[in-house]
């Protein structure tokens, strides 16, 4: 079993925004899949497949950001699932707009989601693909700059990434994650 966690906020109005490219990875991936969500009991929307006869989680948090980690920890509990099988994918301010960087450990680097998602499985030792988003200009705030949508240039750069993180994702389900960061870390 692999399961792979997208970090967004749900709503309408945070769906372009630059916080939600994991949940945009997700539904990527579902689509090409034939996988769909539905409302669990995990605090979270979840999808479920098969994909080269492994079976495949997609679990998007339906509560906001900063409690990302209360979905991963019940979807965990829930399905008795192993933490080495979990990969989540997110936005990252240190990862220019376009490219994307796999890690298995870390802190947080100030990400509330990834904070949240260390509190409550109590370790930072757990499988990442991070989707650059660039950092504001100084002095501009940065809740304000991920919450908001990408400008026209970057937007423009969007589909390809999302395409890497979902291949990175459908390579890691046939591979470990060593051989996947070896492939997608260019």
């Amino acid at each position: 079993m692999k399961w792979f966690v997208g970090l967004g906020n749900p709503g309408r109005e945070y769906r372009a925004t630059r916080h939600n490219v994991g949940f945009m990875t997700l539904d990527r991936f579902a689509e090409e899949m034939g996988i769909t969500f539905k409302e669990s009991k995990c605090k979270a929307w979840v999808g479920e497949g098969l994909v080269d006869g492994v079976k495949v989680y997609l679990i998007k948090p339906a509560t906001f950001m900063n409690l990302s980690g209360e979905a991963v920890r019940a979807f965990q509990q829930f399905h008795k699932a192993e933490l080495a099988d979990m990969i989540v994918i997110y936005d990252d301010l240190d990862t220019e707009v376009g490219n994307l960087r796999l890690r298995y450990q870390g802190g947080a680097g100030g990400h509330n989601g990834i904070k949240s998602i260390i509190q409550h499985t109590g370790t930072q030792t757990f499988n990442r693909i991070r989707i650059g988003i660039s950092r504001p200009a100084p002095g501009r705030d940065i809740a304000q700059y991920v919450l908001s949508e990408f400008p026209k240039t970057d937007a423009k750069l969007l589909p390809d990434v999302l395409e890497k993180a979902t291949q990175a994702m459908r390579f890691a389900v046939d591979h470990n994650f060593e051989q996947t960061m070896g492939k997608f870390n260019v």
